[in-house]
């Protein structure tokens, strides 16, 4: 399989990196193209393997477009999906291609029917029921996704050369980004451009001050163009100058003949328009580390001592930690031993480790740092290592420690030896849970769900892979990669006016009129992240997205756990992302499901997050829902766990047989480069 790419990436920038070894551009593309590939890859390999399925949903999807749009189909809908992505704009990043466009009419709400039908589990569901390994995509950044035409340039470096071009920019301007990135814009002055108003550009990046111009620039083919010019220089919270954002409104159809200049009042709209988007701008590069950041201080979180939270402060764990670190200091990976491989994801590896000299068993994810840096991770993994040092909860888990090597950085967590939720699930019949179960799962995570988002974390990738179960059987939501962290403002509500009288001889309040306690984060996000059939209508349509995405996916999740799938998968990520959309929402005559379950996921699964469940009082809407009716919510943690029919099977925290002699008495060096993947690689053969 061949990809054009030159257009999309950063091309001969890509080898270019600063001392600290961040790449020059703000976003590796290549990255991006990779992640497209192997899934068209994907869907090929498929397809020629089992031709009569891929021709068989083809089929069924066209019919469903016919019946759906209610017109005859023409001769475009028979083209296959390749076909229509050479149509597209060949100048975009790509991301537009991985999602697929959206439908310019969205279909509102969350209309459910009850329906067993064999086309709507094909189109839903893989006919075949096998399912495919499910990761978090992280498909694009905030300042990816805004839909305006700026650059990034950076003057610590020489030039200020552009490190970020956006799709608008490219369009508007004819170039690649390959033939952008680096350069100084210099490229767009022509032989009419007034040096005059250049000169105020230069005068305003020489003082670090904000200047709005207008000046006629060309494209790379030599048309010219009015350009209303707004440069803003961006300053870290040390007052230290980090970029300057060039955003352009191309105002050609505006400019008066005679004046060859704008009017007063088309120049006051403008202006107002490219200031507010330079703030947006502004906005979005915080979500980003500092490229510029020395060695030290990008992985410098990642080596801060972790110190134990009230709640498990005097548990044997933390007893061990601080005995250890009470005699050799900081703790590295020369104090582990490893065990066996838990696990490996896009940057890194899971792996049983034991503390030495203690006995003491935890988990330790090692992740890459190139990796991280070639993926766009950086400040996810800063993100995780955040929330982790923060939460303090029965359902969360707990970090022991964190600290890094030449190659790698490192969190130590509690292990919990019950595996994934995923795989507990799947080794049920019907590979779902009883409703008893289901509900008594759901709230654990529920509860996980309300104290991150008091703490104003918006957590974005829920799945049964991203649940562990714990040795007493409740469940622990692991990995904050793709979370947020925002503002969030603590209330009490009360429902009836505060300065009503209790009735002479009313012994208590009833419980609808207690107050009660909201804390939901007020932050928002545009990033493009989560897990293919989670992730909530807003995320894909990139309209902005809070809180409200949890409770989508809570919907989902609650979905997958009674029906043993999730009600929107389609045969590839085009048509999941239409179904998450457009498609209403439908509930199987089989396994039978109680209607309290149903009415709370069909409130969940409502497309528009204002009127979705949970967005105007979080947890407390849903806790108040009957399907938990009677649930005793502050006592959930000492119940036991639902018994299943299949039990949970715990992992061995034995050895296993390889060469386990001869990593008996290793002792690592935390300044080696070495490999967690490879140092740490004694499974089974």
């Amino acid at each position: 399989m061949q990809v054009e790419v030159s257009k999309y990436t950063e091309g001969g920038a890509e080898a270019k990196k600063r001392p600290n070894d961040m790449p020059m551009s703000l976003i590796r593309y290549d990255a991006r193209q990779k992640e497209e590939a192997e899934v068209s890859v994907a869907e090929i390999v498929h397809a020629v393997a089992k031709p009569e399925k891929a021709i068989r949903q083809l089929s069924a999807a066209a019919m469903e477009m016919r019946m759906s749009m209610g017109i005859l189909a023409s001769e475009d809908e028979g083209a296959t999906d390749s076909e229509a992505k050479v149509k597209r704009d060949r100048k975009t990043s790509g991301f537009v291609s991985v999602v697929g466009s959206a439908p310019e009419e969205l279909t509102n709400g969350s209309a459910a029917s009850e329906s067993g039908s064999v086309e709507e589990n094909r189109d839903s569901f893989d006919v075949t029921g096998e399912k495919k390994a499910r990761k978090g995509l992280d498909l694009a950044t905030t300042l990816e996704r805004i839909q305006k035409n700026f650059v990034i340039t950076d003057p610590r470096l020489p030039e200020n050369p552009i490190i970020f071009a956006s799709d608008d920019f490219l369009e508007l301007t004819e170039y690649s980004r390959e033939e952008v990135l680096g350069r100084n814009c210099r490229f767009l002055q022509g032989p009419d451009t007034d040096m005059d108003t250049v000169q105020k550009i230069r005068d305003a990046i020489r003082e670090q001050k904000d200047v709005t111009v207008q000046l006629l620039n060309y494209t790379k083919s030599g048309k010219p163009f009015w350009n209303l010019f707004h440069l803003q220089a961006v300053k870290d919270s040390h007052g230290e100058l980090q970029y300057f954002i060039g955003v352009q409104l191309d105002a050609s159809s505006y400019v008066e003949p005679t004046e060859k200049r704008l009017s007063e009042n088309t120049t006051r709209e403008g202006t107002q328009q490219v200031v507010t988007t330079a703030a947006n701008v502004d906005l979005s590069l915080k979500e980003l580390p500092d490229p510029n950041a020395s060695k030290d201080d990008l992985w410098a979180l990642h080596s801060r001592v972790v110190e134990p939270k009230p709640h498990k402060k005097y548990d044997s764990n933390w007893e061990a930690i601080i005995r250890i670190r009470e005699r050799d200091g900081k703790l590295g990976l020369r104090h582990f031993r490893p065990i066996k491989p838990l696990g490996c994801g896009d940057t890194g590896s899971v792996h049983l480790v034991e503390l030495r000299d203690t006995g003491k068993m935890f988990a330790m994810k090692a992740m890459d740092k190139e990796i991280m840096i070639n993926r766009n991770k950086v400040h996810r993994a800063f993100t995780e290592r955040d929330i982790l040092g923060l939460v303090d909860h029965p359902f969360l888990p707990t970090l022991y420690a964190s600290f890094q090597t030449g190659t790698h950085v490192c969190l130590i967590t509690e292990f919990c030896p019950g595996g994934e939720l995923y795989i507990l699930m799947e080794r049920q019949p019907m590979k779902r849970f009883p409703e008893h179960a289901a509900r008594f799962y759901a709230a654990e995570v529920l509860l996980a769900f309300e104290y991150l988002h008091c703490q104003g974390v918006v957590y974005r990738d829920l799945k049964p892979e991203n649940i562990l179960v714990s040795q007493s059987g409740h469940l622990v939501l692991t990995d904050f990669d793709l979370s947020f962290l925002s503002d969030t403002k603590p209330q009490i509500n009360f429902p009836f006016p505060e300065k009503r009288r209790r009735r002479r001889g009313q012994r208590e309040l009833s419980k609808e009129y207690l107050p009660f306690f909201v804390a939901e984060p007020s932050g928002t996000s545009n990033s493009f992240v989560g897990t293919e059939e989670y992730i909530a209508p807003e995320i894909i349509n990139g309209t902005g997205h809070g809180s409200q995405v949890d409770w989508w996916a809570f919907g989902i999740f609650l979905f997958e756990m009674l029906y043993g799938r999730t009600p929107f998968r389609g045969r590839n990520r085009q048509r999941t992302f239409s179904n998450i959309l457009t498609k209403d929402l439908h509930f199987p005559s089989n396994p039978p499901v109680s209607d309290e379950a149903k009415h709370l996921i069909s409130l969940l699964l409502e497309r528009d997050p204002q009127l979705r469940l949970g967005s105007e009082y979080g947890a407390h809407e849903i806790k108040g829902h009957p399907f938990f009716l009677n649930l005793q919510w502050s006592l959930i943690r000492c119940r036991q766990p639902p018994e299943l029919e299949v039990p949970i099977k715990f992992t061995s925290t034995a050895p296993t047989r390889h060469s386990v002699e001869s990593i008996e008495d290793l002792e690592w060096d935390d300044n080696e480069a070495r490999s967690a993947s490879t140092s740490f690689d004694y499974s089974e053969s």
